[in-house]
């Protein structure tokens, strides 16, 4: 320990020298000036700022990206496969050649529908006949002509190649021997004419089959257009027309040998159908509807599908 100091002496420890010496280096360190000395004589030090030390920000983790080729991903995403409409081989009578015979033309001209022509059996008849006519004068061949139209729509919609045996209802011909030899020409699978009767007699309603007995193609061909009219009668009779009353007991045929557009086919099967009386009130109502038209026509289009299954 040194010795007291007198008040009013410096006290001369050495200690105190050397802590006087480094206080104002510490000071300066911290951007002070020691009260006992004059700021004229120092220089304020400068303060150093130390910035702080940004912390690292996080590098967000990146969300997942496909990386599977978008080709890839093509082929691996199935296609639904859509629902296949049928074909029109897959139709019911897809290749099938039918012909369709509206009964009568649109025009009668005495000197053309008299002449003879060959009518089957060595036989001749008449080209044609003018046809019937309901109480108001709606013609036969108008009827005709409108319900093969709904035939040919029913046929066609089930695949069948349609061949009419004439093409509008304002024209002449063809006689009935030209009719037969539209079908012969064709190779027809089947022929169906359409006609609506004319009998006066009382209560007289209904539909008949006509069949040949006597075709040029043989008891076969007879035989194969019977069991055509067989399934025509099971597809009418669902219709709201009823057997005829009139002709047939109640069998709805009628068996002839005098029908040229019949007896002429060679290898075709063919039928001609009295859709009606067009006589009778009841028959007319039904023949003259749009509805009864079309149920006529698919009853017609849905034997021809029996027939030739």
């Amino acid at each position: 320990m040194g010795k007291p100091v007198a008040p009013g002496e410096k006290y001369d420890c050495p200690m105190r020298k050397a802590v006087l010496m480094v206080l104002p280096m510490l000071l300066a360190g911290c951007g002070m000036v020691p009260p006992s000395e004059s700021a004229s004589e120092s220089a304020p030090p400068v303060a150093t700022v130390v910035s702080p030390t940004p912390s690292a920000t996080p590098t967000p983790t990146p969300a997942l990206v496909n990386t599977i080729p978008a080709a890839t991903l093509a082929k691996a995403t199935p296609t639904p496969t859509p629902t296949p409409s049928p074909s029109a081989s897959a139709l019911p009578l897809a290749g099938k050649v039918i012909v369709v015979d509206p009964g009568h033309n649109g025009k009668y001209k005495k000197s053309y529908n008299t002449k003879k022509v060959p009518a089957g059996n060595g036989k001749k008849k008449p080209c044609n006949s003018s046809g019937t006519a309901t109480n108001d004068g709606w013609a036969e061949h108008a009827y005709t002509w409108t319900q093969s139209q709904a035939l040919k729509k029913e046929l066609e919609a089930l695949g069948a190649k349609v061949v009419l045996t004439r093409q509008n209802d304002n024209g002449l011909g063809p006689c009935v021997n030209e009719r037969a030899a539209v079908a012969n020409k064709a190779k027809a699978d089947l022929s169906i004419s359409i006609h609506a009767d004319g009998s006066y007699a009382k209560n007289a309603r209904g539909y008949h089959i006509i069949i040949s007995t006597t075709m040029d193609g043989g008891s076969k061909l007879e035989k194969a257009s019977l069991a055509l009219a067989e399934k025509i009668r099971t597809e009418m009779d669902k219709t709201d027309m009823p057997r005829s009353t009139y002709t047939g007991k109640g069998t709805a045929f009628s068996k002839r040998s005098d029908i040229g557009g019949l007896n002429l086919l060679k290898t075709t099967p063919g039928i001609m159908m009295e859709m009606g009386n067009m006589r009778n009130a009841k028959d007319v109502k039904l023949l003259k509807s749009a509805s009864f038209r079309k149920a006529a026509a698919k009853a017609l289009a849905q034997a021809a599908v029996k027939a030739l299954q």
